[in-house]
């Protein structure tokens, strides 16, 4: 009977259970049944699982606290997940949990849900998806929750979710809006309320509405029932007054912090310190009060996490007390500390490199700029900033290196024998001195090394009896299987070392040991014929490095050497002062090097320069030193440019005097092909502004014109002067570039090398403005005009600088040309007796690329084969572009004064004429001042 009850009892208990599982009726069981399952089990599993993801998330995250800090602690990142992948493992748990309490527990019953615990199992969905960084699922979870279940409990928590989706999704604007509208439904002044607050002011920070975002972290902050987010808001609230320039209230907001002490977080309260020194008068505040706090600081054992930013904020305080000593030594303590900080390794290694320069030690600099590079985010303007001051540090390396090196020839030249004779002395003693030292770490190091080996012998020994191997000592590496003894480096090297000691540095024959004398004599014993050995190579081996004749015979004496040194030096020290006068704003250092050139007697065309950038330093650092500079200038040289830009600075004169005026005047006449006004003027011009950061621009545009000149071998050699004289311009670099991509395929340009398109009639005119040359001209466009079987134009070109061209173009065929020139010569109405040179387009182009016109006319090109020849080039699309030239065209208008009349009859240029023109058209060109622009080739103004 109990068995009977047992079994009736168990099935009504599994069909009652039964019954309470199904999704589709609406039953108090299974209502119940559902919401207590889906609470109590899967959720509270899913919520496990996300607040132990946070907590990880939490603990990889790196605030940057050289930026206002998010209001969370969540960094987006830009990796791209595949389909199905979480960053975080426990986001996934969460998430699977949160999807089988809505496919298994959702009781949506004639469209409305029945199980109470929906909203929370979709609110669970849409966290774990945004911690995942899922933010488009995750707003749908969140929109399904205010859509299906308006009346929740959760429903304003949702909405703060909502919006701070919307903000990762850069929606601020109508976070903003809904996040107002929020607050003014919320009743109650809890940690809804302050979450709300919080976002908000997350929403005003992303829009730079910084007092907005102040007014409601203080409301947050005052609601909030987390300690921690008590300190976080407090350390923002000082970040935006700071960024507001309230630096008092600043101030009190990081006391408030670091009064907290163990109730914030240790990174706050460390990081509060030190924007409090950032505050900091290094000149009228206390300072010893000042190192009392960061020395305690640094003794607490628990700030040994943030010794990298202590010891940073200590190595500002001495250097900004020029103790460059100890801020050396407190920056590399800082850079030993290991941190994820890159901002603050990369402050460490600039400040570094800004000691060292200061000091001169440019060198050492400039591989601590190097280093800042390597840290520093290179989309930052600061990384562009040191970029650039890392290039010119070569500039000043260079010339410091030959401005110090030509001082000291200079220097020890002038001392009398005596003189140099005790200089290099001394200079030796501490030589010796410090080979001694050397020498003395390196026996030191050699005795630890054969007491080690000492020790591993007779450990080895151990293990083997003497008499098995007397002479090869034991193989220290047991792991080996060998003892042989040339197996063993360690052996070998000491044995080696023992070997010098006792004998010296013997060669490798026969009988080593004896000797050239003691081959001779037999019976001298093997002991004196070493000790003889040893005496005669101690004598022949005496170090030159330690005499003074191996010094004084490498300083000249020939007064023409020692002026050569002496000018290097004065140009190096001309172009030191300009480079930090330009590029480094070091006005002092710049005025040192300057003034070191007057004093030192320099050669004529560096004077008035160094004096003109002397009185632009004075007018900033010195005034009355300006003002005795100028009336100096004006005094001595009246007649200089120098003189009449200060006696007139607000004339015409010297506007266009300044060196961008003028470039800009030559390249528009460049541009006309004015050719031969302007190669005297920039000849005159390269003189003139010798030392101005501009004069890499007219060497470059001279070379140019005279490539239009005088061919292509006379342009390379113009370009490579450019390329050698400015190596570390962008004029050099580009033209080195241009030489070896460009130039190569203008020198393969020869005669017959291309089936000829068309054929030209050539009329050589050495003076345009001869009445001959005039009634040339006349008779032959008559004839183009006339001629009514083909199309024929003529122009004039320039060919040298004495030379040009009376060109008929568009003539079909070599007969045809044959026959024109014919005409001209024998037909009454033109009668020309100039020689006609029929030449085929193709062939002109050579001519006009290589001036060789003679070789043309002497060579019978026109009855020669045609050799076809295929030429092919690569050039940097970024670095270098190429224009229309004037070279190698069919037709270059010179200065014919019949100018309207051969504007209306110029030909149409070949386009496949070669192109040598280096054109700046990719260089970002400032058409108002050429200076903003980047360096480059001849700029149009």
């Amino acid at each position: 009977m109990k068995t009977i009850t047992l079994k009736y009892t168990f099935l009504t208990a599994a069909a009652l259970i039964f019954v309470a599982c199904s999704t589709k009726k609406n039953t108090f069981v299974s209502r119940n049944y559902h919401a207590l399952t889906t609470k109590d089990n899967v959720l509270y599993n899913g919520n496990l699982a996300i607040e132990k993801g946070i907590l990880e998330l939490k603990s990889q995250y790196n605030d940057n606290f050289w930026a206002i800090l998010p209001v969370e602690r969540m960094q987006v990142s830009q990796e791209q997940m595949a389909q199905g992948q979480a960053k975080n493992q426990n986001f996934e748990i969460a998430e699977t949990k949160a999807v089988k309490a809505i496919q298994k527990h959702s009781m949506n019953i004639g469209g409305s849900e029945k199980n109470p615990q929906m909203d929370e199992a979709h609110l669970l969905l849409g966290k774990t998806r945004y911690y995942d960084q899922r933010f488009v699922p995750a707003l749908e979870a969140f929109n399904y929750v205010l859509y299906k279940y308006p009346t929740s409990s959760k429903i304003q928590e949702v909405k703060i979710w909502r919006e701070k989706t919307n903000m990762r999704m850069d929606n601020d604007a109508a976070a903003v809006i809904n996040l107002k509208k929020l607050l003014s439904e919320i009743k109650f002044k809890d940690q809804i309320f302050a979450d709300a607050n919080a976002a908000l002011a997350q929403a005003y920070l992303n829009l730079d509405e910084n007092k907005n975002a102040l007014a409601k972290l203080k409301i947050a902050t005052e609601f909030t029932k987390s300690k921690e987010e008590v300190a976080r808001y407090l350390f923002i609230e000082a970040q935006i007054y700071e960024r507001l320039g309230h630096k008092d209230s600043a101030y009190a907001k990081f006391q408030e912090v670091i009064d907290m002490k163990r109730k914030a977080a240790r990174q706050y309260v460390i990081q509060a310190h030190a924007h409090q020194a950032g505050q900091f008068d290094f000149k009228k505040g206390d300072t010893i009060a000042f190192l009392e706090k960061f020395n305690h600081l640094l003794k607490d054992r628990e700030n040994r996490p943030f010794l990298d930013v202590l010891n940073h904020q200590m190595a500002l305080f001495y250097d900004s007390q020029n103790k460059t000593k100890e801020a050396i030594g407190y920056y590399n303590t800082s850079l030993k500390k290991k941190t994820k900080d890159s901002y603050l390794v990369a402050s460490n290694y600039r400040n570094l490199a800004d000691i060292y320069f200061n000091k001169a030690k440019y060198v050492v600099a400039g591989k601590y700029f190097d280093s800042t590079l390597t840290v520093l985010n290179s989309k930052s303007r600061e990384f562009k900033l040191i970029t650039k001051k890392r290039e010119n540090l070569e500039d000043v390396i260079k010339y410091e290196g030959i401005a110090q090196r030509k001082d000291s020839i200079l220097k020890i030249a002038t001392l009398s024998k005596e003189g140099k004779e005790k200089y290099f002395n001394e200079y030796i003693e501490s030589l010796k001195k410090e080979d001694a030292k050397i020498a003395a770490a390196l026996d030191a190091k050699s005795k630890d090394s054969k007491e080690k080996e000492a020790s591993g012998a007779e450990n080895g020994s151990a293990a083997k009896t003497a008499a098995t191997k007397p002479i090869a000592p034991v193989n220290i590496n047991q792991g080996s299987g060998s003892t042989f003894y040339f197996y063993n480096p360690s052996t070998v090297a000491f044995g080696i070392q023992e070997f010098k000691k006792k004998w010296g540095d013997r060669a490798h024959v026969f009988n080593w040991r004896l000797s050239k004398e003691s081959l001779k004599d037999d019976s001298v014993s093997d002991e004196n014929n070493d000790a003889e050995a040893d005496t005669e190579n101690a004598t022949k081996e005496v170090n030159e490095k330690y005499t003074v004749n191996f010094y004084t015979k490498q300083i000249p004496s020939s007064s023409k050497v020692l002026d050569s040194i002496a000018k290097e030096r004065n140009f190096a020290y001309y172009q030191l002062g300009v480079i930090y006068k330009e590029k480094f704003k070091e006005y002092k250092r710049a005025a040192d090097k300057l003034e070191k050139i007057l004093d030192n007697k320099p050669e004529e065309r560096l004077v008035l320069p160094s004096m003109y950038n002397l009185y632009k330093i004075y007018e900033i650092i010195d005034t009355e030193k300006a003002m005795a500079m100028k009336s100096k200038i004006i005094s001595q040289f009246p007649d200089s440019r120098y003189a009449q830009i200060l006696s007139n600075p607000g004339g015409v004169n010297s506007l266009s005097s300044t060196p961008e005026v003028a470039y800009n005047e030559y390249f528009r006449d460049y541009e006309k092909e004015k050719y031969r006004e302007i190669l005297p003027k920039l000849e005159q011009a390269i003189e003139q502004f010798t030392g101005e950061e501009m004069l890499p621009k007219f060497e470059l545009l001279k070379a140019n014109v005279v490539g239009k000149l005088k061919g292509v071998a006379e342009f390379k050699k113009a370009l490579n002067y450019v390329a050698l004289s400015y190596p570390n311009s962008e004029e050099g670099k580009n033209t080195e570039v241009y030489i070896a991509t460009k130039i190569p395929y203008l020198e393969s340009f020869s005669f017959n090398s291309e089936t000829p398109t068309s054929w030209n009639i050539l009329f050589k005119v050495d003076d345009l403005t001869a009445k001959s040359s005039k009634d040339l001209l006349d008779k032959i466009t008559k004839f183009a005009k006339e001629r009514t079987i083909e199309k024929l134009t003529v122009s004039s070109d320039i060919y040298t600088l004495e030379s040009n061209f009376f060109v008929i173009h568009g003539i079909k065929s070599v007969e045809s040309a044959t026959g024109i020139a014919h005409v001209l010569k024998e037909y009454k109405d033109y009668k020309i007796a100039d020689l006609a040179i029929i030449i085929s387009s193709e062939n002109y182009k050579v001519v006009q690329v290589k001036k060789n016109i003679d070789e043309y006319t002497s060579g019978d090109w026109i009855n020669k084969p045609i050799v076809l020849i295929q030429r092919n080039i690569a050039l940097p699309e970024e670095k270098i572009a190429y224009k229309k030239p004037a070279v190698e065209k069919e037709n270059q208008p010179g200065q014919n004064p019949n100018n309207s009349q051969k504007q209306a009859i110029k030909s149409k240029q070949n386009m496949d004429a070669p192109q040598n023109d280096i054109d700046p058209s990719d260089n970002n060109l400032n058409s108002a001042n050429p200076k903003s622009a980047n360096p480059g080739f001849p700029k149009k103004p």
